[in-house]
Protein backbone atom coordinates (compact mmCIF):
# COMPACT_ATOMS: atom_id res chain seq x y z
CA UNK A 1 0.00 0.00 0.00
CA UNK A 2 1.78 3.34 -0.93
CA UNK A 3 1.42 6.22 0.84
CA UNK A 4 -0.29 9.73 -0.37
CA UNK A 5 1.85 12.70 -1.54
CA UNK A 6 1.70 15.57 0.18
CA UNK A 7 0.29 18.39 -1.60
CA UNK A 8 2.63 21.47 -0.30
CA UNK A 9 6.40 20.64 0.79
CA UNK A 10 8.85 23.70 2.96
CA UNK A 11 12.00 24.38 1.24
CA UNK A 12 14.58 24.92 3.66
CA UNK A 13 18.18 25.81 2.88
CA UNK A 14 20.67 26.07 5.29
CA UNK A 15 18.03 26.19 8.29
CA UNK A 16 16.67 28.55 6.09
CA UNK A 17 12.43 29.00 5.18
CA UNK A 18 13.22 29.50 1.51
CA UNK A 19 10.09 29.08 0.64
CA UNK A 20 7.22 26.79 0.09
CA UNK A 21 6.08 24.13 -3.12
CA UNK A 22 2.08 23.50 -3.92
CA UNK A 23 0.99 20.80 -6.00
CA UNK A 24 -1.03 21.96 -8.77
CA UNK A 25 -2.39 20.28 -12.28
CA UNK A 26 0.96 21.41 -14.15
CA UNK A 27 3.67 20.51 -10.99
CA UNK A 28 4.69 22.81 -8.43
CA UNK A 29 4.43 26.64 -7.72
CA UNK A 30 7.36 28.15 -5.75
CA UNK A 31 6.26 30.75 -2.93
CA UNK A 32 9.09 32.36 -1.56
CA UNK A 33 9.23 33.09 2.29
CA UNK A 34 12.54 35.32 2.44
CA UNK A 35 13.34 38.04 0.13
CA UNK A 36 16.50 36.00 -0.69
CA UNK A 37 14.53 33.58 -2.87
CA UNK A 38 11.99 36.45 -4.53
CA UNK A 39 13.11 35.88 -7.56
CA UNK A 40 11.46 31.84 -7.95
CA UNK A 41 8.33 33.53 -6.37
CA UNK A 42 5.45 32.03 -9.05
CA UNK A 43 7.79 30.01 -10.91
CA UNK A 44 6.39 26.36 -11.88
CA UNK A 45 8.69 23.31 -11.26
CA UNK A 46 8.32 19.60 -11.97
CA UNK A 47 9.10 18.55 -8.58
CA UNK A 48 9.35 19.53 -5.28
CA UNK A 49 13.44 18.48 -5.38
CA UNK A 50 13.79 20.81 -8.67
CA UNK A 51 12.30 23.58 -6.83
CA UNK A 52 14.95 23.24 -4.26
CA UNK A 53 17.61 22.75 -6.80
CA UNK A 54 16.70 25.94 -7.95
CA UNK A 55 16.56 27.55 -4.39
CA UNK A 56 19.87 26.26 -3.12
CA UNK A 57 21.22 27.33 -6.72
CA UNK A 58 20.00 31.46 -5.20
CA UNK A 59 21.77 30.72 -2.15
CA UNK A 60 24.82 29.52 -3.79
CA UNK A 61 24.63 32.44 -6.04
CA UNK A 62 24.49 35.32 -3.10
CA UNK A 63 27.03 33.18 -1.26
CA UNK A 64 29.39 33.55 -3.99
CA UNK A 65 28.82 37.01 -4.47
CA UNK A 66 28.62 37.99 -1.30
CA UNK A 67 32.59 36.90 -1.19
Amino acid sequence: MSQPQSNAYIIEIHDRAAGIVTRDQRGFRFFSSERLFDSLEGRQFRSAREAERAARAVFSERSRRAN
